[in-house]
């Protein structure tokens, strides 16, 4: 009998990854291929091929470590970073460059659409503030500024382009969806009053539609490995890693440690008031990428701190384990040192006292990393009550006094055996999308 396998893409921001998943949830083979930016003075760009190029390089890699025999692959899904998206004209050709998420293109227009439409009133809509990464703003700024902006018909996310040229019909998955500004919320609908703001065309977004929602099938001309596969959008990449890591059961919540930590809550459907005091506290609100279910969603670059305290200290990532058993035996209050300035661009080491050791300030560190992560569960619970399971993952966990300090920070958590587990939550919606799961 033929074996069925399910394949996931996770294109993050450096990188694409990919999982083959067995349909009982079991991770057999690996793939991953870098995403090549373009820098320019306002963060980066990339012409959108670049991302079928790279989502293509990790898919082959990992179905060529696939097991052999009389197999197939199933199902083939596809999550991504939010924010960043391709816009097409009438005959399905990109148009611009891809603007990174994190280009500053689109701070003026974001500031006016705070003065014109209310900060409140979108934030009570959309689940999000007012920023130049949102991609209501992002687009409204290639409108007034890229020449040929203004053939552009159609705006599909990342996830929702890779399927379409995969072969899948466009589609524009909920979660992703949740980013752009355009979205109402409470209705799952389009906002008329953002898109116009815009100068969006009427034809510029698919219908929303739920993570796993079936589009297609892989197009053998494109990925013959996968030909047939059934195709579908996995969602927002932390969304689709909650999925991958098994927390998203109402209260659950998700710690993905990397260079940024993410925190990802799932929760009922919340009413607008509730909306408005998530993104007044800097927590954003949107639909998951899971039937029926809402997301808040914190951050802090508490990883990228920690890399350069480690860089300050000359320890490398693979020495890293001797430095965590010593700051394991250190006095939480790490001899008074303070790390501060976690989410800035330069941080600071204070009151360093007569007898600094690398263990101390190690141990101050993660400490500072604890308390950050302690007041975002603290804002996330003053919108929906105390969270329940807490699911911790990403490289920064894996140390021993890391583990100690969040623990005594946030209290118990599991740890996730995932690999890639945005990769593996994107391969179980495809899996729901062909009805294998």
């Amino acid at each position: 009998m033929t074996t069925d396998l399910l394949l996931g893409l996770d294109v993050g921001t450096t990188s694409c990854k990919a999982a083959v998943v067995t349909l009982e949830g079991e991770e057999v083979a690996h793939g991953q291929a870098p995403l090549q930016w373009t820098g320019v003075p306002t963060g980066a760009e990339i012409a959108p091929t670049g991302f079928l190029a790279c989502a293509l390089a990790a898919a082959r890699e990992a179905l060529a470590a696939a097991p052999g025999g009389d197999v197939r692959v199933a199902a083939l899904g596809v999550s991504s970073m939010a924010e960043t998206g391709v816009l097409l004209d009438g005959h399905g050709e990109p148009v611009t460059p891809a603007i990174a998420w994190y280009d500053s293109r689109g701070e003026a227009e974001s500031d006016r659409l705070a003065e014109q439409v209310g900060r409140e009133r979108f934030a009570a809509a959309t689940g999000l503030s007012p920023r130049a990464l949102r991609t209501v703003a992002k687009y409204r700024w290639l409108r007034d500024n890229v020449p040929g902006a203004e053939r552009g018909v159609r705006w599909l996310s990342v996830g929702d382009w890779l399927v379409h040229r995969l072969g899948g019909d466009q589609g524009a998955e909920l979660s992703l969806a949740s980013r752009t500004g355009w979205l109402d919320l409470h209705a799952r609908a389009w906002w008329d009053e953002t898109l116009e703001w815009s100068g969006a065309p009427d034809s510029l977004l698919p219908e929303p539609a739920v993570a796993g929602t079936p589009l297609g099938r892989v197009d053998g001309a494109i990925l013959g490995e996968a030909r047939g596969a059934v195709l579908a959008v996995g969602g927002h990449d932390h969304l689709s890693a909650a999925v991958g890591a098994g927390a998203v059961g109402e209260g659950d919540v998700l710690d993905s440690w990397g260079t940024a930590e993410a925190f990802v809550r799932a929760v009922a459907p919340l009413s607008p008031e509730q909306v408005n005091q998530a993104v007044a506290a800097h927590i954003t609100v949107g639909w998951h990428a899971v039937p029926d279910r809402q997301n808040l969603l914190g951050a802090t670059r508490s990883g990228a701190a920690l890399g350069r305290v480690l860089a300050l200290l000359g320890v490398t990532r693979e020495g890293r384990d001797e430095l965590e058993r010593a700051a394991l035996e250190c006095d939480p209050t790490a001899g008074g040192i303070e790390l501060r300035g976690l989410d800035d661009y330069r941080i600071e080491l204070a009151n360093i006292g007569a007898d600094p050791t690398p263990a101390l300030v190690w141990r101050a560190s993660l400490e500072s990393a604890g308390r950050a992560a302690s007041d975002i569960l603290d804002r996330m619970a003053s919108v929906a009550g105390p969270h329940g399971r807490l699911v911790m993952a990403g490289g920064w966990s894996e140390g021993v006094a890391a583990q100690a300090v969040k623990e005594a920070h946030v209290g118990p958590f599991e740890r996730s055996d995932a690999v890639f587990m945005g990769a593996r939550g994107a391969a179980i919606a495809a899996g729901r999308a062909a009805q294998l799961l």
